[in-house]
Order: structure tokens, then C-alpha cells, then sequence
């Protein structure tokens, strides 16, 4: 049985997620050459999530414990060579 309800979102882009206030568990992302992915507590805010990526391919980042806590709506602002990404939240 599962502690907490788990939701997911797909982007493309950067942007507000327009999810709320949110704890991330897990960023499954999809680049088509080297590049990275961003993610912050609101527009302009901490950064809180900061991978980077070697190569073209699909990458499952699972984050342990409770997850990340975005006490503002998490926000992508860097995607570069992502075509896709799915986040994981409760």
C-alpha cells in the first residue's frame, strides 16, 4: 500500500509545471544529444533539481526518501536538448 498518492506530468518545454506546492520523486527525461534539465521553486527561484545528461537518450532519475520539496510550483527553466520529460510528484 502506498503512503502517498503519486501524479505524473509530461512537458516538452520550460515552464511552470502548474502543479502547486509539491514534493518531486522522480524525472524521467528524454534528450536527443548531450544537454540538461532544471528545475526551481517557482519562476526565478532556488534551483533544487540540476542534471545534466552525456549523451542522447531516455533517463530515469529516481530521488530516494521523501523526494524534493518545492515549496513553490516547480518550474523548469533550463531544458536543453530535452524533447520530453515526465515528473513524478506527490
Amino acid at each position: 500500500m502506498s503512503e502517498y498518492d503519486v501524479n505524473s506530468k509530461r512537458v516538452t518545454g520550460t515552464g511552470a509545471l502548474s502543479i502547486g506546492r509539491a514534493r518531486v520523486r522522480q524525472v524521467v527525461t528524454t534528450v536527443s544529444a548531450a544537454g540538461r534539465i532544471t528545475l526551481t521553486s517557482g519562476s526565478g527561484g532556488p534551483v533544487m533539481i540540476d542534471l545534466d545528461f552525456q549523451a542522447a537518450g531516455t533517463y530515469d532519475i529516481f530521488i530516494p526518501g521523501t523526494g524534493v520539496l518545492f515549496a513553490n510550483d516547480p518550474h523548469i527553466s533550463t531544458a536543453t536538448s530535452v524533447t520530453a520529460a515526465t515528473i513524478f510528484w506527490s
